[in-house]
């Protein structure tokens, strides 16, 4: 894992080492351990680091001459397909010098050329020089778990891998538009594709790749989802999903620095640790998993239909069933709100408040003993195991299901501004614009059409707001996260599997969990689906009521010509229930939503946007 920038400019000369540097350098934390750059007249590219796979031979940027033509590539991600690539180069005339996947990468273009990243089976954000053609290919993966923002200034091409990075360059300033308070309030902490809150900063979107040249930038897509009908039985369907959870974790488990797993007792992480702990049957002191709670949690803990027990019971199940190496991290109140600011830098933006800033502090003691850990993200999204699949009122809001307090957003608005400002057109336009994406059978049900639309929305919006979490919260510590349910084949084949077969006996991940009855203990099959744990400290309420009554008491505070003060005076009385309903997911209530705005407030004293209302 690393860090990626770059600069293409075709009609001056940018062989400038200062700016790619600073460039490089602001990308530090993704790649701790080395720096380089490719520099000429027309394109400057930079590279930041994280060994994880053959340290002796895997330096970026990467030149290969083939042939008479020299591609020099900066990337940052994982190959998991390397071994299938590599048997397809030897055989047409390539040779190796190690087993990185850079390398391996790199000849793949060469003799793929831009269908290379058909492909590839991994998560990835990559640019490729080709100095024949003097053209730049970049590709982001399936679905975006590797970040790639660029934006056009003054003839430059400017690229990164975290927007801070395109910030250093002298010839782009931050603007906040109406756009960006459409996408901070209508949308936020999530954001439409290919968006981002700065006036003019794009990113590349998930499944395209494009090709830069003197004409300028033409994208592709090269992977959605494919609409077909399911022709596997049930027994067919169990079997095919047996084998591509183990396919995919045996996968990811290689590297050549130490790797753990995150363990929350929870289905998803418990089947990555089940599968994983066969890999390390020979070695158990290396087989690292680690957890996540909260100080006076045991005490505070309330159960809801959302949160229905703590963690703790079941990972001492999976410690004691597979001979786990654990370790528990306990966070506490005061560095849960302090790194709110961490948190915030990180992703750039505004994000999910405590949600972001614990797994920013927990991904910073994991470092502390391995560099790779594997993660169970992304099957709630895969297998349905969110409570808007069989929400009413979820499925029939006709909006993004887990944002449904329009109206609340839209009071959080300064008068003035959300006069100009109406969230509800603007979000209904992004909502019909996804559904617009989707395709149908002619012989899918009524029931089966709605839950292909909710499927659609959770895989390519509330899944990337998850997948931006996790990659900018871990990598600003220089820890590499991989997402074994995320693997493109996984998806593509549940969205074609009927609903009434992917819900079995009416549960939430109901065919997941029959496909690994005999993978897990019963309890763990068995358990309702908690969500990543929060704090019920009452302490955090009361710390993020008092930083959110500082920001609105400071007149010089930048959000707060923005909000509406007299709203955001009750919700500090009411200690948030005057925003009636969560405003983001289930549990991102009263005090998150006090966290988000400390977090734009954060956000514009950082960056110092021009503001363009």
């Amino acid at each position: 894992m690393c860090g990626i920038c770059g600069i293409v400019n075709y009609k001056q000369n940018i062989s400038n080492e200062k700016i790619i540097s600073n460039m490089t350098d602001i990308l530090s934390p993704r790649g701790p351990d080395e720096k380089g750059f490719y520099i000429n007249n027309n394109v400057n590219l930079g590279h930041r680091r994280l060994i994880v796979i053959d340290p002796e031979n895997g330096s970026q940027p990467m030149k290969f001459t083939f042939r008479g033509n020299t591609y020099i590539i900066v990337y940052n991600g994982q190959i998991y397909n390397t071994n299938e690539l590599k048997e397809i180069l030897l055989e047409n005339d390539f040779n190796f010098k190690g087993h990185c996947d850079t390398e391996i990468l790199l000849k793949a273009y060469i003799h793929f050329g831009y269908n290379v990243v058909s492909h590839l089976n991994g998560i990835f954000s990559f640019a490729i020089w080709d100095c024949s053609k003097n053209e730049l290919f970049i590709a982001r993966d399936h679905f975006g778990i590797k970040p790639f923002y660029y934006t056009y200034k003054n003839n430059n091409f400017i690229f990164a891998s975290e927007i801070k990075s395109i910030l250093s360059h002298p010839d782009v300033s931050p603007i906040l538009d109406e756009l960006s308070i459409y996408e901070l309030f209508g949308i936020g902490p999530s954001h439409t594709p290919g968006f981002t809150p700065f006036k003019d900063i794009f990113e590349l979107k998930p499944g395209y790749y494009g090709v830069y040249d003197a004409n300028g930038l033409k994208m592709e897509r090269y992977f959605k989802l494919i609409t077909a009908p399911h022709l596997d039985n049930f027994e067919e369907t169990c079997k095919k999903i047996q084998y591509y959870l183990d396919d995919s974790i045996s996968k990811q488990l290689v590297s050549d620095v130490p790797l753990g797993m995150m363990l929350s007792g929870g289905l998803d992480s418990s089947i990555i640790t089940a599968y994983a702990a066969k890999y390390f049957k020979d070695c158990p002191d290396k087989f690292k998993t680690f957890s996540v709670d909260y100080v006076d949690n045991d005490i505070n803990f309330k159960k809801s239909d959302f949160q229905p027990n703590s963690d703790t019971e079941f990972i001492n199940l999976m410690i004691e069933q597979f001979k786990c190496n654990h370790s528990k991290i306990v966070l506490d109140t005061p560095e849960l709100a302090k790194s709110l600011y961490n948190a915030m830098v990180a992703r750039d933006m505004p994000g999910m408040a405590d949600v972001d800033s614990s797994f920013y502090l927990f991904c910073k003691e994991i470092k502390k003993d391995v560099s790779v850990v594997l993660s169970g993200e992304c099957s709630d999204e895969i297998f349905a195991g969110y409570p808007w699949f069989f929400r009413k009122d979820a499925l029939s809001s006709n909006t993004f299901p887990w944002s449904i307090a329009i109206s609340e957003r839209q009071n959080l608005l300064n008068p003035s501004i959300s006069s100009q400002i109406n969230l509800k057109e603007y979000i209904d336009c992004r909502y019909n614009q996804a559904l617009n994406e989707i395709e149908y059978l002619d012989s899918d049900s009524k029931e089966t059409i709605e839950k292909r639309k909710i499927s659609y929305l959770t895989l390519n919006w509330w899944m990337q707001t998850l997948l931006d979490r996790t990659d900018r919260m871990s990598m600003s510590s220089g820890l590499e996260v991989r997402v074994p349910f995320c693997d493109y084949r996984l998806v593509q084949y549940m969205w074609n599997v009927p609903w009434e077969m992917k819900a079995l006996d009416g549960r939430e991940k109901g065919l997941l969990r029959y496909a690994v009855r005999n993978v897990l203990p019963e309890k763990i099959v068995k358990r309702k689906k908690s969500p990543y744990p929060k704090t019920h400290n009452p302490t955090y309420l009361k710390v993020v009521k008092e930083m959110l009554k500082n920001i609105i008491d400071d007149n010089n505070a930048p959000i707060k010509n923005i909000l509406n003060q007299n709203y955001i005076k009750d919700i500090l009385e009411t200690e948030g229930k005057a925003f009636t309903r969560p405003w983001f997911g289930q549990l991102m209530t009263g005090p998150q939503l006090m966290a988000y705005l400390c977090q734009v407030n954060m956000w514009l004293e950082k960056y110092q946007p021009k503001i363009e209302i």
